[in-house]
Protein backbone atom coordinates (compact mmCIF):
# COMPACT_ATOMS: atom_id res chain seq x y z
CA UNK A 1 0.00 0.00 0.00
CA UNK A 2 2.72 2.14 0.51
CA UNK A 3 4.32 1.67 -2.79
CA UNK A 4 1.20 1.87 -4.21
CA UNK A 5 1.16 5.84 -2.52
CA UNK A 6 4.23 6.60 -3.84
CA UNK A 7 3.51 5.84 -7.53
CA UNK A 8 0.11 7.67 -7.76
CA UNK A 9 1.91 11.23 -6.01
CA UNK A 10 4.56 10.75 -8.97
CA UNK A 11 1.69 10.48 -11.75
CA UNK A 12 0.26 12.86 -10.39
CA UNK A 13 2.89 15.70 -9.99
CA UNK A 14 4.05 14.32 -13.51
CA UNK A 15 0.24 15.70 -14.97
CA UNK A 16 0.39 18.56 -13.26
CA UNK A 17 3.58 19.31 -14.81
CA UNK A 18 2.91 18.61 -17.85
CA UNK A 19 -0.63 20.71 -17.92
CA UNK A 20 1.10 23.31 -16.66
CA UNK A 21 3.39 22.83 -19.31
CA UNK A 22 0.98 22.74 -22.07
CA UNK A 23 -0.75 26.13 -20.44
CA UNK A 24 2.47 28.14 -20.91
CA UNK A 25 2.45 26.51 -24.47
CA UNK A 26 -0.84 27.93 -25.27
CA UNK A 27 -0.25 31.39 -23.47
CA UNK A 28 2.43 32.36 -25.88
CA UNK A 29 0.33 30.87 -29.06
CA UNK A 30 -3.44 29.88 -29.73
CA UNK A 31 -1.93 26.91 -31.53
CA UNK A 32 0.96 26.00 -29.40
CA UNK A 33 2.81 26.52 -32.52
CA UNK A 34 3.66 30.15 -34.44
CA UNK A 35 2.92 30.03 -37.83
CA UNK A 36 5.87 29.90 -40.35
CA UNK A 37 6.93 33.32 -41.55
CA UNK A 38 4.85 35.33 -38.98
CA UNK A 39 6.46 38.45 -37.24
CA UNK A 40 9.40 37.03 -34.49
CA UNK A 41 9.46 33.78 -36.27
CA UNK A 42 11.42 34.38 -40.00
CA UNK A 43 13.72 33.12 -40.51
CA UNK A 44 14.14 30.12 -38.78
CA UNK A 45 15.99 28.43 -41.64
CA UNK A 46 18.52 28.99 -44.39
CA UNK A 47 17.57 31.65 -46.84
CA UNK A 48 18.33 30.94 -50.47
CA UNK A 49 19.58 34.22 -52.39
CA UNK A 50 18.70 33.84 -56.10
CA UNK A 51 21.51 35.28 -58.46
CA UNK A 52 20.55 35.59 -61.78
CA UNK A 53 24.31 36.22 -63.43
CA UNK A 54 27.45 34.41 -63.42
CA UNK A 55 29.36 33.81 -60.72
CA UNK A 56 32.60 36.66 -60.31
CA UNK A 57 30.28 39.49 -62.29
CA UNK A 58 29.15 42.78 -60.20
CA UNK A 59 26.36 41.53 -59.23
CA UNK A 60 27.62 38.09 -57.73
CA UNK A 61 30.25 40.47 -55.82
CA UNK A 62 26.96 42.61 -54.29
CA UNK A 63 24.75 39.71 -53.61
CA UNK A 64 28.28 37.66 -51.59
CA UNK A 65 29.06 40.79 -49.81
CA UNK A 66 25.30 41.31 -48.85
CA UNK A 67 24.54 37.81 -47.74
CA UNK A 68 27.86 38.28 -45.40
CA UNK A 69 27.24 40.98 -43.58
CA UNK A 70 23.71 39.34 -43.25
CA UNK A 71 24.43 36.98 -41.84
CA UNK A 72 25.86 39.12 -38.62
CA UNK A 73 22.09 40.37 -38.71
CA UNK A 74 19.49 37.67 -39.04
CA UNK A 75 19.51 34.43 -36.86
CA UNK A 76 20.01 32.38 -39.84
CA UNK A 77 22.43 32.18 -43.06
CA UNK A 78 21.97 33.27 -46.65
CA UNK A 79 23.13 30.92 -48.79
CA UNK A 80 23.79 32.57 -52.74
CA UNK A 81 22.86 30.61 -55.49
CA UNK A 82 23.82 31.42 -59.42
CA UNK A 83 20.92 30.66 -61.60
CA UNK A 84 22.22 32.03 -64.82
CA UNK A 85 20.86 32.23 -68.65
CA UNK A 86 18.61 34.36 -70.60
CA UNK A 87 20.61 37.62 -69.46
CA UNK A 88 18.97 36.96 -66.06
CA UNK A 89 15.44 35.95 -67.63
CA UNK A 90 16.47 32.73 -66.10
CA UNK A 91 17.19 33.34 -62.68
CA UNK A 92 14.82 35.94 -62.21
CA UNK A 93 11.22 33.99 -63.56
CA UNK A 94 12.37 31.07 -60.82
CA UNK A 95 12.60 33.91 -58.23
CA UNK A 96 9.01 35.17 -59.12
CA UNK A 97 7.46 31.72 -59.21
CA UNK A 98 9.10 30.38 -55.71
CA UNK A 99 7.44 29.45 -52.80
CA UNK A 100 5.99 33.29 -50.89
CA UNK A 101 7.52 32.39 -47.64
CA UNK A 102 10.75 34.63 -47.79
CA UNK A 103 12.64 31.57 -48.02
CA UNK A 104 13.60 32.44 -51.38
CA UNK A 105 14.83 35.72 -51.84
CA UNK A 106 16.44 37.25 -55.98
CA UNK A 107 18.86 39.99 -56.38
CA UNK A 108 16.99 41.69 -58.92
CA UNK A 109 18.63 44.04 -61.55
CA UNK A 110 17.28 46.62 -63.92
CA UNK A 111 17.04 43.83 -66.75
CA UNK A 112 13.87 43.35 -64.62
CA UNK A 113 12.08 45.80 -66.04
CA UNK A 114 13.64 45.28 -69.84
CA UNK A 115 13.68 41.92 -70.48
CA UNK A 116 10.05 41.72 -70.31
CA UNK A 117 9.14 44.38 -73.22
CA UNK A 118 12.43 42.79 -75.09
CA UNK A 119 10.07 39.78 -75.11
CA UNK A 120 12.79 38.00 -73.52
CA UNK A 121 11.20 36.95 -70.36
CA UNK A 122 7.82 35.44 -69.23
CA UNK A 123 7.89 37.53 -65.90
CA UNK A 124 6.77 40.61 -65.32
CA UNK A 125 8.07 43.33 -62.24
CA UNK A 126 4.44 42.80 -60.98
CA UNK A 127 5.25 39.20 -60.28
CA UNK A 128 7.87 40.39 -57.47
CA UNK A 129 7.35 42.61 -54.11
CA UNK A 130 10.03 44.77 -53.62
CA UNK A 131 12.32 44.59 -50.94
CA UNK A 132 14.77 46.97 -50.96
CA UNK A 133 17.32 48.72 -52.95
CA UNK A 134 20.91 47.89 -52.10
CA UNK A 135 23.27 49.75 -55.19
CA UNK A 136 22.59 51.94 -58.25
CA UNK A 137 24.80 53.45 -60.85
CA UNK A 138 23.94 55.78 -63.39
CA UNK A 139 24.33 56.00 -67.64
CA UNK A 140 28.19 58.59 -68.01
CA UNK A 141 28.75 59.82 -70.86
CA UNK A 142 32.50 59.61 -71.54
CA UNK A 143 34.80 60.15 -74.25
CA UNK A 144 38.75 60.08 -74.86
CA UNK A 145 40.99 62.42 -73.09
CA UNK A 146 41.86 63.83 -76.00
CA UNK A 147 38.32 64.45 -77.60
CA UNK A 148 37.74 67.85 -78.85
CA UNK A 149 34.73 67.78 -76.05
CA UNK A 150 35.51 68.80 -73.03
CA UNK A 151 31.83 69.55 -71.40
CA UNK A 152 28.59 67.88 -72.63
CA UNK A 153 27.41 71.17 -74.14
CA UNK A 154 29.95 70.74 -76.58
CA UNK A 155 29.53 67.16 -77.26
CA UNK A 156 25.96 67.00 -77.84
CA UNK A 157 26.33 70.60 -80.16
CA UNK A 158 28.40 68.34 -82.13
CA UNK A 159 26.18 65.78 -82.18
CA UNK A 160 23.25 67.77 -83.04
CA UNK A 161 24.95 69.23 -85.56
CA UNK A 162 25.94 65.95 -87.64
CA UNK A 163 23.08 63.67 -86.71
CA UNK A 164 24.59 59.71 -87.20
CA UNK A 165 28.12 60.66 -87.20
CA UNK A 166 28.59 60.54 -83.18
CA UNK A 167 29.40 56.67 -82.61
CA UNK A 168 28.56 55.84 -78.98
CA UNK A 169 29.34 51.79 -77.84
CA UNK A 170 26.95 50.11 -75.35
CA UNK A 171 26.66 47.19 -73.52
CA UNK A 172 24.36 45.12 -76.23
CA UNK A 173 21.65 46.26 -78.60
CA UNK A 174 18.85 46.51 -76.20
CA UNK A 175 20.86 46.18 -72.96
CA UNK A 176 20.50 49.28 -70.05
CA UNK A 177 23.55 51.59 -71.74
CA UNK A 178 21.99 51.39 -75.15
CA UNK A 179 18.82 52.37 -73.77
CA UNK A 180 20.68 54.97 -71.98
CA UNK A 181 21.59 56.69 -74.50
CA UNK A 182 19.05 56.14 -76.69
CA UNK A 183 17.16 58.19 -74.07
CA UNK A 184 19.27 61.01 -74.17
CA UNK A 185 19.25 61.18 -77.72
CA UNK A 186 15.43 61.52 -77.57
CA UNK A 187 15.26 63.93 -74.63
CA UNK A 188 18.14 66.41 -76.20
CA UNK A 189 16.67 65.81 -80.18
CA UNK A 190 19.98 64.31 -81.95
CA UNK A 191 20.77 61.17 -83.92
CA UNK A 192 23.80 58.89 -82.34
CA UNK A 193 25.11 56.09 -84.04
CA UNK A 194 24.97 53.28 -81.47
CA UNK A 195 27.88 50.39 -81.76
CA UNK A 196 26.94 47.24 -79.42
CA UNK A 197 29.30 45.32 -78.03
CA UNK A 198 29.08 42.39 -75.95
CA UNK A 199 29.23 43.88 -73.13
CA UNK A 200 30.94 47.13 -71.39
CA UNK A 201 34.62 46.36 -71.28
CA UNK A 202 35.13 45.81 -75.21
CA UNK A 203 33.09 49.01 -76.00
CA UNK A 204 35.22 51.32 -73.25
CA UNK A 205 38.47 49.13 -75.49
CA UNK A 206 36.79 50.60 -78.38
CA UNK A 207 36.89 54.15 -76.89
CA UNK A 208 40.40 54.01 -76.21
CA UNK A 209 41.49 53.11 -79.60
CA UNK A 210 39.70 55.75 -81.30
CA UNK A 211 36.88 53.50 -82.95
CA UNK A 212 34.38 55.37 -81.58
CA UNK A 213 33.62 58.50 -80.12
CA UNK A 214 32.01 57.63 -76.24
CA UNK A 215 30.51 55.84 -74.47
CA UNK A 216 27.44 55.58 -72.45
CA UNK A 217 28.32 52.83 -69.87
CA UNK A 218 28.60 53.24 -65.47
CA UNK A 219 31.06 55.04 -63.94
CA UNK A 220 32.18 51.91 -62.55
CA UNK A 221 33.19 50.86 -65.75
CA UNK A 222 35.22 53.80 -66.89
CA UNK A 223 36.87 55.10 -63.67
CA UNK A 224 40.16 53.33 -64.15
CA UNK A 225 41.00 54.63 -67.04
CA UNK A 226 39.66 57.92 -66.32
CA UNK A 227 42.01 58.58 -63.11
CA UNK A 228 44.50 57.39 -65.89
CA UNK A 229 43.99 60.33 -67.29
CA UNK A 230 43.10 58.18 -70.58
CA UNK A 231 39.18 59.09 -70.61
CA UNK A 232 37.12 62.03 -69.66
CA UNK A 233 33.78 62.04 -68.10
CA UNK A 234 31.46 64.49 -69.55
CA UNK A 235 28.22 63.64 -67.29
CA UNK A 236 26.12 61.49 -65.60
CA UNK A 237 22.64 60.61 -66.32
CA UNK A 238 22.04 60.34 -61.95
CA UNK A 239 19.85 62.89 -59.61
CA UNK A 240 23.06 64.31 -57.88
CA UNK A 241 26.56 64.61 -58.40
CA UNK A 242 28.59 61.24 -57.78
CA UNK A 243 30.76 61.51 -54.22
CA UNK A 244 34.04 60.10 -56.41
CA UNK A 245 33.53 62.09 -59.28
CA UNK A 246 32.31 65.32 -57.57
CA UNK A 247 33.50 67.22 -60.52
CA UNK A 248 31.67 65.64 -63.54
CA UNK A 249 27.68 67.36 -63.39
CA UNK A 250 25.06 65.46 -63.84
CA UNK A 251 22.64 66.32 -66.94
CA UNK A 252 19.75 68.30 -64.70
CA UNK A 253 22.76 70.52 -63.68
CA UNK A 254 22.56 71.17 -67.62
CA UNK A 255 18.95 71.74 -67.59
CA UNK A 256 18.41 67.93 -69.34
CA UNK A 257 15.78 65.87 -67.15
CA UNK A 258 17.12 62.43 -67.39
CA UNK A 259 18.28 59.77 -65.20
CA UNK A 260 18.84 56.49 -65.80
CA UNK A 261 21.08 53.98 -65.21
CA UNK A 262 20.99 50.34 -63.91
CA UNK A 263 20.58 48.92 -60.20
CA UNK A 264 20.87 45.77 -57.71
CA UNK A 265 18.05 44.77 -55.10
CA UNK A 266 16.16 42.63 -53.13
CA UNK A 267 12.86 41.38 -54.37
CA UNK A 268 10.28 38.35 -53.34
CA UNK A 269 7.08 36.32 -54.50
CA UNK A 270 4.59 39.15 -54.87
CA UNK A 271 2.62 37.38 -52.41
CA UNK A 272 4.83 36.72 -49.52
CA UNK A 273 3.72 38.46 -46.19
CA UNK A 274 4.53 41.92 -45.25
CA UNK A 275 6.11 41.27 -42.32
CA UNK A 276 8.66 38.84 -43.65
CA UNK A 277 8.88 42.01 -46.04
CA UNK A 278 10.19 43.89 -43.08
CA UNK A 279 12.44 41.86 -41.64
CA UNK A 280 14.27 41.55 -44.91
CA UNK A 281 13.88 45.06 -45.48
CA UNK A 282 15.39 45.66 -41.74
CA UNK A 283 18.34 43.55 -42.98
CA UNK A 284 19.13 45.38 -45.58
CA UNK A 285 19.01 49.03 -44.22
CA UNK A 286 21.64 47.44 -41.49
CA UNK A 287 23.61 45.91 -44.48
CA UNK A 288 23.93 49.39 -46.40
CA UNK A 289 25.49 50.81 -43.29
CA UNK A 290 28.03 48.02 -42.66
CA UNK A 291 31.48 49.27 -43.40
CA UNK A 292 32.18 45.75 -44.89
CA UNK A 293 29.68 45.50 -47.29
CA UNK A 294 30.60 49.15 -48.88
CA UNK A 295 34.06 48.63 -48.58
CA UNK A 296 33.17 45.87 -51.22
CA UNK A 297 30.99 48.46 -53.43
CA UNK A 298 33.59 50.91 -53.38
CA UNK A 299 36.76 48.93 -54.39
CA UNK A 300 34.60 48.00 -57.36
CA UNK A 301 33.28 51.81 -57.54
CA UNK A 302 30.03 50.68 -57.21
CA UNK A 303 27.50 52.96 -55.86
CA UNK A 304 25.71 52.17 -52.39
CA UNK A 305 22.32 53.18 -52.77
CA UNK A 306 19.86 51.82 -50.33
CA UNK A 307 15.58 52.33 -50.68
CA UNK A 308 13.08 51.10 -48.73
CA UNK A 309 10.36 48.85 -50.72
CA UNK A 310 8.24 52.02 -51.07
CA UNK A 311 10.78 54.19 -52.89
CA UNK A 312 11.62 50.83 -54.87
CA UNK A 313 8.41 50.05 -56.14
CA UNK A 314 8.29 53.63 -57.53
CA UNK A 315 11.63 53.33 -59.34
CA UNK A 316 10.88 50.14 -60.20
CA UNK A 317 7.48 51.57 -62.09
CA UNK A 318 8.92 54.43 -63.42
CA UNK A 319 12.04 52.33 -65.36
CA UNK A 320 9.20 50.10 -66.57
CA UNK A 321 7.28 52.18 -68.05
CA UNK A 322 10.38 54.36 -69.47
CA UNK A 323 12.28 50.97 -70.94
CA UNK A 324 8.63 49.88 -72.97
CA UNK A 325 8.17 53.31 -74.55
CA UNK A 326 12.03 53.15 -75.50
CA UNK A 327 12.07 49.68 -76.60
CA UNK A 328 8.49 50.12 -79.03
CA UNK A 329 10.56 53.54 -80.25
CA UNK A 330 13.59 51.02 -81.45
CA UNK A 331 11.68 48.95 -82.83
CA UNK A 332 12.87 46.23 -80.03
CA UNK A 333 9.16 45.25 -78.59
CA UNK A 334 8.47 41.74 -79.18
Amino acid sequence: MKLKRIFTSLAATALIASLVGCGSNNAASPTGDKAEGSKGDYPKKQIELIVPYAAGGGTDAVARAFADSANKILPQPIGVVNKTGGGGAVGMTEGSKAKADGYKVTLVTVEMTTLPPLGLATFKPEDFKPVARLNADPSAITVKADAPWNTIEEFLDYAKQNPGKVRIGNSGTGAIWHLAATALEQKVGTKFNHIPFEGASPAVTALLGGHIEAVSVSPAEVAAQVEAGKLKMLAVMADKPLDKFKDVPTLKDKGIDLSIGTWRGLAVPKDTPDDVVAVLKDAAKKVTEDKAFTDVLEKMNLGVSYADDATFKEAIQKDSELFAKLVTDLGLKK
